[in-house]
């Protein structure tokens, strides 16, 4: 027990003595403090030896005495405090004063009565600091011993965080040997949140603790100006780590002097086990990984036992165990390697070296190995250690390039090429070898090519360049070229000349290989192809079809004469012209969508375009592509053909137009009857009106329903001469979505009343289509105004013959998923069947001479067949029966 504590006790165990007021000091107290307060707290008097240690305030209240932690223990008066154990901190004249103690009442007011306790609480700080410490170290031990190699990193930079944050250092660094660069490196640091702290380069580092051998905590200057120290970590061998740290303001503390070298000692010990733990892993993972590329592996032969141990890799290798007895081993190689395997197996145990490359037995493709070893003298056994490893490749490759030997002098000898060899001597070349070829190509011999001779037989006309092909070889080392060489009967053969010219070690041409070849065929067809290519080529640009090719989004690579003048540029022009630039946007996602269905099945496809070419009206050509594919399937170009049908196009329009006109002007009497009946409605309202008017018997809502039947009548009229104008007019050119529907009601709205005034009854029930057709809407009812009014005519002329007949036209539609169809059905009594293969040929007609152009079936044919669809005819019970069939536009 300290002095203070055994004070206090002895305090605590004597009664409270009565003090005299207000003497200034008490003679009688003689350790501690005692302090004689009033009711309200002020300090009447003190006492004891503590007095002097504390600090004169600024007047006498005793909370001017204490510290501002201590003030909230004695809010209140000091009737409050009493039978309370009081914990104040004094201010002192040379830092707080501790006490421990208590308030008793005495007569004359309050006595408060403490002591020093500061020794007690700076043994219990330092038993806490030990505790701390020792928890701390053994923490971090634990935690670097029993991290996984792969947060090794970063559980050292956490530890190093709790070292430093127990020691109060601002920062610090841990400093590791670097053998292969010989000097100190900065392996891990921890910095305080807003330091700035900067470590010096690593070469300085070297310079600054090389010859350092402490085994105490040194200050240092290496981050002047801060404070700085360095902590060794020593082992056998020396000092194997340092920790850098930078100090407090206060300096090197005792924590540090004290606490520091151990705990940086248990983080260094296990950061340097388990850092040569993870080198040693990875020296591990790399032998491995080198062991199964190059496909070798250790193996071990112990001849007390007999037994070998293979490196796992190896033996998975061998397909073999990892222990396994030496026959068992030796039956792995082939039988034509394994005797000289097993003697040499025995020099090695007498002290010689193993080198031997032997094959395995029963593997396909063979697969061969070099074996390797030697003995390692140990302390009792002699170990017999070594290496095999996988050399099938080369072995194989040798074996090829063996091949490869043979069958290049079999080449040699009977190959068409004549192979030859040139010496190069003081600045020439000189033949030195031909193949035996030379003699059935040309009929020369080696001795007939020396010297002087081998240029004269080469052609008068080719001789420079053969010169120039000598010296281009000399200069360049390498060259191709063709010329002539007259054989020993005086012909000549175009020979092709490869040659290459080999140096040595000093860049100093040795000698010159190369072949000829006789390429007198190849050369003569090349000149027949050359001329066919130029047939082809004046074919192509006179041609007065358009010819081009093109990529598949439509840029052109090659266009021909007359496509460029239909372009209005040059032939030089036309590569990178695109074609979908004289297309409407419909017309372009047409001619995509065609070329996306050409397979390499199916490459060829065929169409009729518009084109809006400069200058000019709408053009129409005849196009056919042929699609080149690739390996993969995939178009790669488009080659097409095309013919301007302009003229018969607008020939067709101009037919379809005329058929059209006509078509009016049989149906003038209905219209003019549909127009004459409004009239006749209006002028009898009229009349009604007017006679009203005389009688003065005019009321305004019989007026306002004579003007409203007026106005409709109107409305009528001008409906029926809108329509007559919109169906007169010329079609559009580019073909539009529309319901089949809105043609049926057009048609409808011409014909019926005509119909109904020359008795003809027509059928049409309730049309609900909900698809859409492409093409001309006006034009589709031309068809079938043409179809009404022929079934019209057939049955009035079969009326004039029975008046009991009761004609009638039905009109009636369906459809699928695919196509629409619409009918249109008469009782007439059909067409005879000798007649319906040829109804629907121009000018034929089965009315009388002067009635009808034959035309209107055969325009009604071409503007259905134009739609994309059919028009067809047959025979029903009751009469003729037309089908017009048309494909549903989708929505893409």
């Amino acid at each position: 027990m300290s002095a203070g504590d055994k004070l206090f006790g002895r305090w605590r165990a004597q009664p409270a003595v009565a003090l005299p007021v207000p003497l200034e000091v008490a003679a009688q107290v003689t350790s501690g403090l005692q302090v004689l307060l009033d009711g309200q707290g002020q300090v009447l008097r003190l006492s004891g030896p503590l007095r002097h240690q504390l600090a004169t305030p600024a007047d006498r209240r005793l909370a001017s005495y204490l510290q501002p932690d201590s003030r909230l223990v004695i809010e209140g008066e000091p009737a409050d405090w009493q039978g309370q154990t009081l914990d104040l901190q004094f201010k002192g004249t040379q830092g707080t004063v501790h006490t421990r103690g208590w308030v008793q009442h005495q007569a004359d007011g309050w006595v408060l009565q403490v002591f020093d306790v500061g020794d007690l609480l700076a043994e219990r700080g330092q038993q806490q600091d030990r505790g701390q410490s020792q928890r701390l170290l053994a923490e971090v031990s634990e935690r670097l011993r029993l991290c996984s190699l792969e947060r090794l990193d970063e559980v050292i930079a956490e530890q190093m965080h709790s070292v430093a944050t127990y020691l109060r250092l601002p920062s610090a660094a841990l400093l590791l040997p670097d053998h292969e660069r010989a000097q100190w490196r900065l392996h891990a640091d921890w910095l305080r949140p807003g330091e700035l702290t900067l470590w010096p380069a690593e070469a300085r580092l070297s310079r600054s603790l090389r010859g350092l051998d402490s085994h105490t905590v040194l200050e240092t200057e290496l981050l002047a100006p801060a404070h700085a120290c360095l902590m060794p970590y020593r082992e056998n061998h020396g000092v194997a780590a340092w920790l850098l740290c930078a100090l407090p303001s206060d300096g090197l503390s005792p924590l540090i002097r004290e606490q520091g070298p151990k705990l940086f000692a248990a983080l260094a010990g296990p950061v340097l086990a388990r850092l040569a733990e993870r080198d040693h892993r990875h020296e591990l993972e790399r032998l491995e990984t080198l062991q199964g590329l190059m496909g070798t592996g250790w193996w071990e032969f112990f001849p007390e036992r007999d037994a070998l141990q293979l490196a796992p890799g190896l033996a998975e290798a061998l397909e073999a165990p990892q222990q396994l007895a030496l026959q068992d081993w030796l039956a792995l190689i082939h039988p034509a390697d394994r005797s000289e395997l097993q003697s040499r197996l025995r020099d090695v145990q007498r002290g010689h070296e193993l080198m031997l490359s032997v094959r395995l037995h029963n593997v396909e493709p063979p697969a061969w190995f070099r074996i390797q070893g030697r003995v390692l003298e140990g302390d009792r056994i002699r170990r017999v250690v070594g290496m095999m490893l996988d050399i099938s490749d080369i072995k194989n490759q040798q074996q090829q390039a063996a091949a490869a030997h043979k069958r290049l002098d079999n080449v040699i000898a009977s190959s068409p090429a004549v192979i030859y060899v040139q010496r190069y001597a003081e600045g020439a070349l000189q033949p030195s070898f031909f193949s035996d070829s030379l003699r059935p190509l040309l009929g020369w011999t080696l001795e007939d090519c020396q010297e002087g001779e081998l240029a004269q037989w080469v052609h008068p006309d080719d001789r420079d360049g053969y010169f120039q092909r000598t010296r281009q070889l000399l200069r360049e080392g390498a060259v191709r070229s063709r010329y002539r060489m007259r054989d020993r009967q005086g012909n000549y053969h175009w020979l092709l000349d490869e040659a290459r010219l080999l140096r040595d070690d000093l860049g100093m041409p040795v000698e010159a290989v190369g072949l000829w070849l006789d390429i007198t065929e190849a050369t003569v067809a090349s000149e027949r192809v050359r001329q066919s290519e130029e047939r082809y080529r004046i074919l192509v640009e006179d041609s007065p079809a358009m010819i081009c090719r093109y990529r598949p989004d439509l840029t052109l690579t090659f266009g021909n004469q007359p496509l460029a003048r239909y372009l209005e540029c040059s032939t030089e022009q036309l590569p990178g012209i695109n074609l979908g630039n004289w297309l409407s946007s419909e017309q372009r996602e047409a001619f995509l969508q065609r070329l996306a269905g050409l397979t390499p099945q199916a490459p060829v496809s065929s169409a009729e375009i518009s084109l809006q070419l400069p200058g000019r009206e709408h053009a129409w050509w005849v196009w056919s592509d042929r699609g080149v594919f690739d390996e993969r399937g995939q178009l790669i170009e488009v080659q097409a053909v095309g013919r301007d049908n302009t003229e018969v196009r607008r020939t067709q329009q101009q037919l379809t137009q005329s058929a059209k006109m006509a078509t009016l002007g049989e149906m003038a009497t209905g219209l003019a009857h549909e127009i004459n009946q409004p009239l006749n409605v209006m002028r009898m309202a009229i009349v009604n009106v007017l006679k009203r008017l005389s009688n003065g018997d005019v009321q305004i809502d019989y007026l306002q329903d004579k003007l409203n039947r007026i106005d409709a009548q109107v409305q009528r009229a001008a409906r029926v001469v809108d329509h007559m104008r919109v169906f007169g007019r010329r079609s559009e050119i580019e073909m539009q979505l529309f319901n089949p529907k809105q043609a049926v009601e057009g048609t409808l709205s011409l014909l019926s009343e005509g119909m109904k005034g020359k008795g003809v009854q027509l059928r049409v029930p309730e049309i609900a289509l909900e698809v859409e057709v492409r093409g001309h809407v006006d034009q589709l009812e031309q068809v079938l105004i043409n179809l009404m009014v022929n079934a019209r005519d057939a049955l009035l002329s079969k009326r004039e013959g029975n008046r009991d007949f009761e004609p009638w036209i039905e009109t009636t539609a369906e459809a699928d998923d695919e196509r629409v169809r619409l009918y249109v059905q008469d009782n007439g009594g059909g067409i005879p069947p000798r007649l319906l293969e040829k109804i629907f040929e121009p000018f034929f007609t089965t009315k009388p001479v002067g009635v009808g152009t034959g035309l209107g079936l055969s325009v009604s044919y071409g503007i259905i067949e134009n739609m994309g669809g059919r028009l067809s005819v047959s025979n029903t019970e009751e009469g003729a029966r037309f089908c017009i069939e048309l494909p549903i536009a989708r929505a893409d």
